[in-house]
């Protein structure tokens, strides 16, 4: 895992594509900063760095697009399937490479306060606490990317595709408030998810019997319950999904200095979903 953790981070930054993240990073999170912490005199690098959130729509998919897709168009992949190391070595060799990208910029963050309390008020416990989930908020972000780059050889759909999540992400409040509320659109938007969740088992399996299965016991379990308490699925789209507003964690420290241990907690907990999804589509091409 070490030898390929190495390799990785060295092709990051002999590929300029390092470099190019670290800069535009540090650059954008600067100006901001020299526009309200030291021309406006605000005292929380936190609210400044709220502000970069964007650059991450754009600079995480430039660092994951490459990670699996271009071994797969380059069938150098045959030679990590067929490594003495394993699959799980491979992948969180190449994970922990991208969070060492993301990490650097964020190390260098970490002055920012320090320059703030030099030149007055500063609120380091604050900021420190943003950094750090500003930090495992592009780790989330990265495993996703990752998991994309997995189920693809071409990097312009895998970028294009995590481009495209982290936007929908980005802007998932927005999209949560144009949804139905009643009970109906509760069930129907619960089948939706039941459907594409079994689509994915039956790529994953092959067995259509167990996606059948499952989908008709999860049809039949949501129908009844609909009208047993058809109250339960008021608004239920909105609480469902609200959780997956994932920049919502990073603002209310931002906003309101409130650190929400749940939303870190969910933070990890995606981060491992999408390291083990990506092991498992690795995985699936291995034995087919």
């Amino acid at each position: 895992m070490l030898a390929i953790y190495k390799r990785e981070v060295r092709s990051y930054f002999q590929s300029m594509v390092g470099c190019v993240f670290v800069a535009f990073l540090i650059a954008f999170t600067g100006i901001y900063f020299m526009a309200y912490n030291l021309t406006a005199g605000y005292p929380y690098f936190s609210y400044t760095l709220s502000g970069t959130l964007i650059v991450f729509i754009v600079g995480i998919p430039l660092i994951t697009m490459r990670s699996f897709s271009e071994e797969r168009k380059n069938k150098t992949d045959q030679l990590l399937l067929t490594a003495p190391v394993s699959l799980w070595k491979v992948v969180l060799g190449k994970y922990l490479a991208m969070v060492t990208v993301i990490g650097i910029p964020n190390v260098i963050f970490c002055a920012f306060p320090l320059i703030i309390k030099a030149q007055g008020t500063a609120y380091l416990k604050v900021d420190y606490i943003s950094i750090g989930v500003f930090f495992l908020l592009g780790c989330v972000y990265a495993a996703i990317g990752m998991f994309l780059s997995a189920l693809t050889e071409s990097q312009m759909i895998a970028f294009i595709s995590t481009f495209g999540i982290l936007l929908i992400l980005y802007l998932w409040n927005g999209i949560l408030s144009m949804l139905p509320s009643s009970a109906v659109s509760g069930l129907v938007g619960v089948l939706i998810i039941l459907t594409l969740i079994v689509v994915y088992i039956y790529q994953m399996t092959g067995n259509i019997v167990i996606a059948g299965v499952i989908e008709a016991v999860g049809v039949i379990a949501g129908v009844v319950v609909y009208f047993v308490k058809s109250s339960l699925y008021e608004n239920l789209l909105t609480k469902m999904l609200g959780r997956l507003a994932l920049a919502d964690v990073f603002t209310d420290i931002t906003s309101n200095s409130i650190v929400d241990i749940t939303g870190i907690a969910l933070y990890l907990s995606l981060i491992v979903v999408f390291v083990f999804l990506t092991v498992q589509a690795i995985q699936k091409r291995r034995w087919n």
